[in-house]
């Protein structure tokens, strides 16, 4: 029996989703949330084979819940089922330690199939987003410049980003001026948005 967490905030699809996969031989349904940060707690706590995780949860996004689950919980497979399927999300989930990664427009057998291979082992990649990935430029963004961009996502002070992330309101203003640069962008605010449409945030 492969024993699956699953979580996705969007109630009327986590239902959806618990009814069609109780219905396949051989997965149990251990546990379904609607936050990143349950997510993780309940797979630390359950220990399934397979977390089932969608990339926007509040909390923390499915990428997030995915990289510490693949740090603290190894034995539990990583699947991300999403309704963004970017490139950039792509390479950072397969940095996450992500095993299969699929769009919400795929046939619901196909997650059973999917859940399937990744617990026996294997992979399951999209084939529209590999090709994506593919054929996508890299990200021109350092890690820390990535970092103070996701601390900005909120409007964050200056201040307060330099305090999250430990570094002088000097260093943070560099890096966010950097950022916008390489990004072609005017502000902040839009480096975040451009970031996130590209799915490296």
């Amino acid at each position: 029996m492969i024993r699956v967490l699953l979580a996705d905030d969007h109630l009327l699809i986590r239902e959806a989703l618990v009814l069609l996969l109780e219905t396949e031989d051989g997965i149990e349904v251990a546990a379904d949330v609607g936050r990143g940060d349950e997510a993780v707690d309940r797979a630390l706590a359950l220990r399934p084979d397979v977390a089932v995780l969608d990339i926007d949860m509040p909390g923390l996004d499915g990428l997030a819940a995915a990289e510490r689950l693949s740090r603290d919980l190894p034995g539990c497979r990583l699947v991300i089922v999403t309704a963004h399927g970017r490139p950039g999300n792509l390479r950072r989930a397969m940095a996450a330690g992500v095993r299969g990664f699929l769009g919400k427009d795929a046939p619901g057998a196909q997650l059973a199939q999917v859940i399937r291979q990744v617990a026996a082992g294997a992979r399951y990649i999209d084939p529209q987003l590999a090709a994506d990935a593919l054929a996508a430029e890299e990200c021109p963004l350092t890690p820390r410049e990535l970092d103070t961009l996701r601390a900005a996502a909120d409007g964050a002070p200056v201040s307060r980003i330099a305090r999250t992330l430990g570094l002088s309101e000097g260093t943070v203003r560099n890096y966010l001026s950097a950022a916008v640069t390489k990004l072609g962008v005017h502000n902040r605010h839009a480096a975040v948005s451009t970031a996130r449409d590209l799915g490296w945030l």
